[in-house]
């Protein structure tokens, strides 16, 4: 009897009775009433039976159940076998009862191969191998553990064909300890010598990641048959030793073993893993032919030759193998869309997917639909794929695919498509815990859908499957501000109670969600707590984290003390960090350690690490070393380019920009080049060439970029054309907040302030989300045009209404306007009432309005101050003693300019321009 594999005992003689399921979905009615009595021998039964006098449909029933074992047949026609068998007697036979408990097995009819176990009392070796070999057929492999245990322990006896089994079932659950004890059973029992076992031990060791121990298994063989050296060369390739394959199958061609079908297969996938062996792969081809294995009856030879090609980029030559099949299967026609896809195809995988069903009749399978829709969601096919959504429902009788549906869901959310992706959710009937994960991770990531992906969490907990670690890295993304900290914490309450914070990356994205609410002491506080287990992922997360959210000075600490622990060492996402840093700090010399350490520190100096020093230099006005940095080797990319034109533009040296613009045209420059080009035009008041670079971009067909259209606008009004960027703001479709501001500030600039708070409240109207730039336009059109009630108005509304915190840039908007409208007294008040300390900036704008109103007593306070924040900054002297000169204080004034020369500093060249146009 079987005990704890099953929760019930059938007996030796079964009543008329229903078998409760235990193993499968079917159940079973069927009267086991004639035993096999002890001692009666199989081969005097079977000759009773198979006498003379024996009637035909006894001889019908063993001849039945004898086709049935090695067929895979419906249940139903195996249950008629059995009731025919029953009516001609012929289950007194053994070897009839193994025959119909194997054919129910191959059925995958659990229930009734178990009960022909359980209601025979005498078993032999041949059928304890059956039971055991039925559950392995149907991927039961824990109950075959349980059950050779039983056999072990009631019958006490086992063979070569039982540890065959055995080891089937230990490589396929990855149980290296149990497959290893079945070894020295083998060598304890004298097996050794059973070539089939031996090969079995190879198998089991390859799929259990011990590569070695299946050498040495191999090494130790007398005798090696193709299936020996096919486990090797397969075996090489699933634990990625493809060189050791290709070593393999030279080594079996020496040997004059000649290859298979599975041989040439395992040696084709193999030197498809290595670009050196490409060629050898080729010549395996030629053998394939030299072997007659092009035939019709190898077609998965044929489509691992498909694979090779496609992965050595030889469309042509796929294309030829797949022509040359005039059988072509449904996994010949997955093997070359997926190729087309893999190799940039995407003009040629749909027709592919039309043709396999209009021309050859040929079903997509669900491996088809998982390989195109993701190419739909890549290409942002949204119609085709809408497409092959309804094919899908067309194509299934019962629900679809889990797996299907995922794509589907993930298609529709790439593609921008959440009403559709949210309808087919609430529609699917077999939610896994991926399609959960799907929907509220790109929910995260959009503004407008974060309180649906919190409520879509919430849901989950309440009645979905369990939460899994991605589930909390999907939604943690939602929390981008200190309003999101409270949230935030509730899931970091969920992460412990979930028994996840043993999970690195839910740890680093903890980490990353504090510093994100403005939690920075938090972070640190999780970061002290995996210090001893951190990797170099824990470490940028922290660094990255604090340059995206202004804690420079934090970052740079987190790297002093990443450098102080040695392990682990900077990469070059560490360096692009840190160094941005530096560039938002102004920290030249530090930057310039740090491409020290850069250069001597990483093996292949990043691109990426590149193009951030070249940022750092321009952020500190140091754009020679940026120079020579570009021109230092030939390792650039489109990204090098543009940050050498944005960066010439942003330090006043528009007509380099407007050159390397040239220069870089064959690169083809794409919308952040233009832009950079524009803002130089803009920088140098050239508007002829604005002009040109208009005229470029409208043959590019890119005058609906946003960003582009901004520049162009902005360009304009600075250029005196307010008519144009007039124009070209209202002739666009669709405007950017980017272009709102642009238009704000062009009003603004020519003095029409008016019309500038009427375009703002427009686009207020329009539902357009203001921005803190919004409102430096605003304020400045305010200041020019001396709209001083209005700029007080709209500098309360900013934190009241559109809940945006006053930078410094706004308060220097303020003290502009209250300057120019010489309400110096009130504008030193505003900045004594400033919740933080104003920075040199706002102060410095104080001290021009009193030069430009005459007001000394303010303006020697304000001059004090600067001096003591900002010592090396001449401008600050230079306005003090033009304002002394203003009050004919003439010794203050050249006291004052000798401040300058006693300090050892220079004043900046000043330098005009102006565009001669030609008549």
């Amino acid at each position: 009897m079987i005990r704890g594999l099953r929760g019930f005992v059938l007996p030796t003689i079964l009543p008329s009775r229903s078998l409760t399921s235990t193993a499968g979905p079917r159940r079973s009615k069927y009267l086991f009433q004639t035993p096999i009595a002890n001692g009666s021998s199989i081969s005097s039964l079977s000759a009773q039976y198979l006498s003379d006098e024996m009637s035909q449909t006894t001889i019908f029933a063993f001849r039945a159940l004898n086709f049935l074992k090695g067929t895979f047949v419906e249940p139903d026609l195996v249950a008629s076998v059995h009731c025919l068998s029953l009516k001609a007697n012929a289950l007194s036979d053994l070897a009839a009862r193994t025959s119909l408990l194997t054919a129910y097995a191959r059925a995958q009819d659990l229930d009734s191969a178990l009960a022909i176990f359980d209601g025979t009392a005498v078993r032999d070796i041949i059928f304890w191998n059956a039971i055991i070999s039925a559950y392995a057929v149907n991927c039961h492999y824990k109950s075959c553990f349980l059950l050779f245990q039983e056999m072990v322990e009631s019958f006490g006896e086992f063979d070569s064909t039982t540890l065959l089994i055995m080891l089937t079932a230990s490589s396929r659950m990855h149980y290296m300890n149990y497959g290893t004890t079945l070894h020295g059973t083998i060598i304890k029992r004298n097996f050794l010598m059973d070539g089939n076992l031996c090969n079995a031990l190879i198998d089991m060791y390859a799929k259990c990641d011990s590569m070695s121990s299946s050498e040495l298994v191999f090494q130790e063989m007398e005798v090696k048959d193709i299936s020996s050296w096919n486990s090797m060369i397969s075996g090489c390739t699933f634990n990625g030793f493809p060189e050791r394959s290709v070593y393999y199958f030279r080594e079996m061609r020496h040997s004059n073993v000649n290859a298979d079908a599975v041989s040439l297969s395992s040696a084709v996938m193999a030197c498809s893993l290595v670009e050196e062996h490409w060629g050898h792969g080729e010549s395996v081809h030629a053998l394939v032919i030299k072997m007659g294995y092009e035939a019709n009856t190898y077609s998965s030879l044929s489509n691992c030759l498909i694979l090779f090609y496609f992965r050595c980029e030889n469309v042509e030559a796929a294309d030829a193998v797949f022509k040359g099949l005039a059988n072509k299967n449904v996994i010949s026609w997955n093997a070359m869309i997926g190729g087309l896809l893999d190799n940039g195809r995407y003009d040629e995988f749909l027709n592919h997917f039309r043709e396999m069903q209009s021309e050859h009749m040929i079903q997509p399978d669900d491996a088809t639909l998982i390989t195109i829709i993701p190419a739909c969601r890549e290409l942002n096919l949204l119609r085709e794929g809408k497409s092959i959504h309804a094919f899908a429902i067309k194509k299934e009788t019962d629900p679809i695919n889990s797996s299907v549906e995922n794509a589907l869901l993930a298609m529709y959310l790439e593609c921008g498509d959440l009403k559709s992706s949210f309808l087919l959710f609430r529609k699917m009937t077999n939610k896994d815990i991926i399609s959960w994960n799907t929907l509220i991770f790109r929910f995260s990531q959009n503004d407008s859908s974060r309180e649906e992906a919190r409520a879509l969490f919430c849901e989950l907990l309440q009645s979905g499957p369990r939460c899994s670690v991605v589930t909390f890295l999907a939604i943690l993304p939602s929390c981008t501000g200190a309003e999101d900290l409270r949230f935030g914490k509730a899931l970091h309450a969920c992460l412990i109670r979930y028994g996840l914070t043993i999970s690195m990356s839910a740890m680093n994205a903890l980490m990353l969600m504090y510093i994100n609410c403005g939690d920075l002491s938090a972070s640190i506080l999780l970061f002290e707590r995996i210090l001893p287990i951190s990797d170099i992922v824990s470490w940028n997360t922290m660094i990255v984290g604090c340059v995206q959210n202004g804690y420079y000075k934090e970052a740079l600490g987190m790297l002093t003390s990443m450098c102080s622990f040695l392990l682990p060492k900077p990469d070059s996402i560490t360096f692009v960090s840190a160094v941005s840093a530096c560039g938002n700090l102004g920290l030249l010399s530090y930057g310039q350690c740090l491409h020290g350490l850069a250069l001597k520190s990483l093996v292949n100096f990043d691109i990426r690490v590149k193009n951030a020093l070249l940022t750092m230099y321009f952020h500190c006005n140091d754009s020679k070393s940026a120079e020579t940095l570009f021109k230092l080797n030939g390792d650039r990319n489109l990204c090098s380019w543009n940050c050498m034109i944005s960066g010439f533009a942003q330090n006043n040296e528009g007509d380099k920009s407007l050159q390397l613009f040239q220069d870089m045209e064959a690169l083809g420059p794409n919308e952040f080049s233009i832009v950079g080009v524009i803002c130089a035009c803009t920088q140098l008041g050239d508007l002829s060439r604005g002009k040109e670079v208009n005229g470029y971009v409208f043959r590019l067909c890119l005058q609906r970029n946003t960003f582009i259209l901004s520049a162009l606008v902005d360009m304009y009004s600075k250029c005196g054309r307010l008519d144009i960027a007039t124009r070209i703001f209202a002739s666009s479709n669709e405007k950017s907040i980017a272009s709102w501001n642009s238009m704000i500030s062009a009003y603004g600039f020519h003095g029409q302030g008016r019309r500038s708070i009427e375009l703002f409240s427009r686009m207020c109207g329009l539902g357009v989300k203001a921005t803190k730039s919004t409102f430096i336009a605003l304020l400045s059109a305010c200041s020019h045009c001396g709209l001083v009630d209005e700029g007080w108005k709209y500098h309360d509304a900013m934190s009241e209404k559109f809940g945006i915190e006053p930078t410094a840039e706004h308060h220097v908007c303020m003290i502009d306007m209250l300057g120019r409208a010489g309400r110096l007294g009130e504008a030193f008040e505003f900045l004594k009432r400033l919740p933080v300390e104003a920075k040199p900036g706002v102060w410095g704008a104080l001290l021009s309005g009193c030069h430009d109103q005459g007001d000394l007593d303010i303006g020697k306070t304000v001059a004090g101050k600067l001096f003591c924040l900002e010592p090396e900054n001449t401008g600050y002297y230079v306005t003090l003693s033009n304002l002394f000169a203003y009050c004919e204080m003439w010794n203050e004034a050249l006291r004052t300019r000798g401040m300058i020369v006693d300090k050892g500093l220079l004043k900046p060249p000043g330098c005009s321009a102006i565009d001669v146009l030609s008549s």
